[in-house]
């Protein structure tokens, strides 16, 4: 095996397609072709199965696709030991999570790790989760539900690993004397949005803003109520600009999370906040080379 030949059997692992690794490399799709034909002569075993939909990796492809990027960065490490060169890594969060979270994470690298030169990137959670499966991203903090990664509602790449690393509470809030009725929402694939869509019937009615911090301004200004997250909200709740309130019984709806997740309960009777979980997720198998960056993210 070589590298390259390593590097471009991930890159098409990764795209799963021979043209979307092909530009990801900057290479000719029949050059990505032909490293991963010598790959697998060199290995006697078949890594893909060529679908007219892409590349699907087979049993051996799978289990090569576990390793193979833990060689990648130990042969990283060695270029940089020989060669003096900072290792640079990108943590990534969504935008209300870059916002809260990953200044503490900055510091706690920096104070750990002072040879690390990091990078940080905002994205939605499509293009973040996008960005972690093709390397772009080494790891990043999202909300999701449930026991495995996308239980709140969405799809994610193959490949990836996660740990909860906390939680984030939810409360229904209005200002006092606001209008509680209507139900301020953001746009449909954010977290928050995916929340309120697992808790309130469908005929509940709604207004969709373009994000949390303008629902949170339009609450703050009595023109309805929204779940928001708590690090949003709670200074309004303890200034008393804003107070939780409860969904009407028949507003409320009784859903199952996908993969056996727990349903979330918009009830204020249970004395509760319903809750989302706070998820570090990274690239199986790159545990090795993420170990200071994970500690720092999971603290």
């Amino acid at each position: 095996m070589e590298l390259r030949h390593l590097q471009v059997f991930v890159a098409v692992a990764r795209a799963g397609t021979v043209t979307g690794a092909a530009n990801v490399l900057e290479l000719a799709p029949a050059s990505v072709s032909e490293q991963v034909r010598r790959l697998e002569n060199g290995l006697g075993v078949t890594l893909f199965d060529r679908t007219p939909r892409g590349m699907r990796l087979t049993a051996p492809g799978k289990a090569l696709l576990e390793r193979a990027q833990g060689l990648l960065d130990h042969a990283d490490e060695v270029r940089r030991a020989v060669t003096g060169r900072r290792r640079r890594v990108t943590v990534g969060a969504l935008e209300m999570l870059a916002a809260t979270r990953l200044p503490a994470v900055v510091r706690r690298l920096a104070e750990r790790r002072p040879d690390l030169d990091v990078d940080v990137r905002t994205l939605n959670r499509g293009p973040l989760l996008a960005a972690v499966a093709d390397g772009g991203v080494d790891a990043a903090l999202l909300l999701d539900a449930g026991m495995r990664i996308g239980t709140l509602g969405f799809r994610p790449p193959d490949g990836l690993d996660f740990l909860d690393v906390g939680e984030v509470a939810l409360r229904l809030v209005a200002a006092p004397g606001g209008d509680a009725r209507t139900l301020l929402v953001s746009p449909p694939e954010c977290s928050i949005r995916m929340a309120v869509e697992r808790m309130f019937a469908a005929d509940v009615p709604r207004r969709e803003l373009t994000s949390i911090s303008t629902a949170r301004e339009w609450v703050r200004q009595g023109l309805g109520r929204s779940l928001l997250p708590d690090f949003a909200v709670d200074a309004d709740l303890d200034s008393g600009t804003l107070v939780t309130v409860a969904p009407a019984p028949e507003e409320c709806r009784a859903a199952e999370g996908a993969g056996g997740g727990k349903s979330l309960d918009a009830s204020e009777g249970t004395g509760r906040s319903p809750t989302l979980a706070l998820r570090m997720v990274w690239t199986r198998g790159r545990e090795a080379a993420l170990r200071d960056v994970l500690y720092a993210m999971s603290d």
